[in-house]
């Protein structure tokens, strides 16, 4: 957890007491030692956070502290809200929840005018015409991106053969009808694309790709000719 994540923890569980609460108490909460929590109290008070307490006492956040807003344009208000909704209706299952809990953070600290915007903006996003996603699969796929960890998978090639592959996930792009990975593949030893709905299984195995994935991604980039995002 880095450490603004966890000032504004923090935070969050001192809105939701009504009294004191103790270091130690802060401290099970967080995860962390009772050393941290005295000095990220003490950093959110320079920063200034009514909260008043001591060690050994007890810490309370008055009430009427808000986090200083954040600003956005009518613009940036309505992409937020449009991409959010995107991933709600066409993501998995973990990504439409972490989308809610995004805006619904974000709304918190948006001054009353622009929240209004972003809680009624009048931008909707339409049925999905992608195939049947399995959840797990997307999931795991999106984990394995993320720690540069090999997948092994059954697939069903063009020819509908089924072959074996292990691969190296560096990307997954969200089309309107399917999804794709963007892969470097062992037996072909080359990058390929595979299409979600093709794989008939999928399991992670916690071995590291021989290259960074950034540096793999890039060399994709310059073969296809696609521009960074």
């Amino acid at each position: 957890m880095s450490r603004t994540q966890r000032l504004f923890d923090l935070l969050q569980i001192l809105r939701q007491h009504r009294y004191a609460v103790s270091g130690n108490q802060l401290a099970a909460e967080l995860g962390v030692s009772l050393r941290t929590v005295y000095r990220d109290i003490a950093t959110l008070q320079s920063q200034g956070a009514d909260i008043t307490g001591e060690a050994g006492v007890g810490f309370k956040l008055r009430p009427g502290f808000m986090l200083p807003p954040l600003m956005f344009s009518e613009e940036e208000i309505e992409a937020l809200v449009l991409g959010s909704r995107w991933v709600a209706r066409r993501a998995d299952d973990k990504l439409k929840k972490a989308a809610a809990k995004a805006l619904a953070k974000i709304s918190a600290v948006l001054p009353m005018d622009l929240r209004y915007q972003l809680e009624s903006s009048g931008l909707l996003v339409g049925p999905a015409k992608v195939t049947e996603i399995n959840d797990s699969y997307e999931a795991l796929i999106r984990h394995a991106i993320r720690k540069e960890y090999k997948l092994q998978m059954s697939y069903i090639d063009v020819n509908e053969k089924e072959t074996q592959r292990i691969i190296w996930p560096l990307a997954l792009g969200f089309f309107e009808e399917t999804r794709i990975i963007v892969a470097w593949c062992e037996v072909r030893q080359d990058f390929r694309h595979f299409r979600t709905d093709r794989i008939t299984d999928l399991s992670l195995l916690e071995t590291h790709f021989n290259k960074r994935r950034q540096v793999l991604l890039k060399q994709w980039r310059e073969i296809h000719h696609i521009p960074e995002q």
